[in-house]
């Protein structure tokens, strides 16, 4: 089978790494080609959905050739009934919301850009917005994979199997791979109903101790909120946002609830529509804007420490600087335009340092050159970096795909 193939343009460069040539299959088949293609002629394979995770890890260390999947866009099987998709890797998550919202039902991951981000990319970058604290994350959602293997092999594990690669949980193991392990063409997602409400309540003015007391009066309460984000402001201080989904009266009652529990201390409200959604603006400028961006992970108690000792410092090289405050999960988001790579740089590490000590890291998941040249975008390797390496020996012996672009330079 002819797989369509072109030659590059600059817009099909990886961090500034040309391939030879780009392949766009049309459909599971022609992908299986394409890779079975490049096997034979031992070349190097990345693939790209939207592209919008691009900037995670070093540029790769040799490329061959582009793999497009935009053109994977069939659902190729849908059960209402049994809240079960199955969708071919290339559909963009709003094309898939479409679809499932005339059934009253959704897919609830919320990573940014939804308009460009590939089912695919999602799994591949285990990409994730504030709803996870909610729903779970893409691991928890994804129930079934087939991708192709280095050989040009297609192989299925999880839901609807039909062959697996024994020993191993496939699902989990490519979910947040960036591509190193297989091309994932076609993925199954246990679905949820569409909230009939939704609704913020605004607390201001807090620091990073008012952010963990929230926290805890939540969870004393019994309260579930589907999110809990706090944003930076100033000097350490924070506004934050709870948003609450699912029935109207059970919307209502829980935010009630919660604003009971905090105005003695707090300036709180249900916000308007209006409101709501400049929050959410701001918090989604964090998560796509800027030239540099990264992702911190440490405990949730440890909004305090960073808040005093991490955010000024780091923050202040940058123009337009922006962070996000996963309250309930220890994860958050920093962004904007660095202005003194040096500063950046030497912060970066500082950061890093601080954040060690509590069990934490700092990931640069997009960063211009002169960081790059300075700072290593990946954190410390994680202590099963010998066992990711096997798994990537098993799958990928021949490092075809995306070498160099994985943590522990995988």
């Amino acid at each position: 089978m002819a797989v369509p193939k072109r030659s590059p343009t600059s817009a099909d460069s990886i961090l500034g790494v040309l391939p030879s040539a780009v392949y766009e299959p049309r459909s599971v088949d022609e992908a299986v080609d394409a890779v079975r293609e490049s096997a034979s002629g031992s070349k190097v394979l990345s693939f790209v959905g939207g592209g919008t995770d691009l900037g995670w890890g070093p540029p790769p260390t040799r490329l061959d050739a582009v793999l497009r999947t935009g053109n994977l866009q069939r659902v190729i099987d849908y059960a209402p009934a049994d809240q079960v998709v199955v969708v071919e890797a290339g559909i963009t998550l709003s094309e898939l919301q479409k679809t499932l919202a005339n059934h009253g039902q959704q897919l609830a991951l919320d990573p940014p850009l939804p308009e460009r981000a590939t089912v695919g990319g999602i799994v591949a970058a285990n990409a994730f917005g504030p709803r996870r604290a909610g729903y779970g994350s893409v691991r928890d959602l994804l129930i079934g994979v087939s991708f192709v293997r280095a050989d040009g092999t297609l192989a299925r594990g999880g839901g609807k199997v039909v062959k697996n690669v024994a020993g191993f949980d496939l699902p989990k193991l490519l979910t947040g791979s960036l591509g190193t392990l297989g091309l994932v063409v076609t993925a199954t997602f246990r679905l949820h109903p569409l909230p009939e409400d939704s609704a913020t309540v605004l607390v201001s003015d807090l620091d990073g101790t008012g952010v963990r007391a929230l926290v805890a009066k939540i969870r004393a309460a019994q309260l579930e909120p589907t999110a809990v984000v706090a944003l930076a402001t100033h000097g350490g201080r924070f506004e934050a946002a709870v948003l609450f989904e699912g029935f109207r009266a059970g919307v209502r009652e829980q935010c009630q609830r919660l604003v009971s529990l905090l105005h003695a201390d707090h300036a709180c409200e249900i916000s308007d529509e209006v409101s709501a959604q400049l929050f959410w603006d701001r918090h989604d400028a964090v998560r796509r804007e800027g030239t540099l961006r990264a992702k911190i992970t440490a405990l949730p108690t440890a909004i305090e420490r960073i808040g005093r000792d991490v955010l000024g410092p780091l923050l202040s090289p940058f123009e337009n600087a922006g962070f996000v405050w996963y309250a309930t999960l220890g994860l958050g988001f920093l962004s904007g335009h660095p202005q003194d790579a040096d500063r950046v740089a030497s912060e970066i590490g500082r950061a890093r340092a601080i954040l060690a000590e509590g069990g934490g890291s700092l990931t640069l998941t997009a960063a211009p050159p002169e960081i790059r040249e300075r700072v290593d975008v990946w954190a410390a390797p994680p202590q099963s970096l010998g066992l990711m390496k096997r798994v990537k020996e098993r799958l990928d012996p021949e490092r075809r795909f995306n070498p160099g672009r994985f943590v522990g330079g995988i």
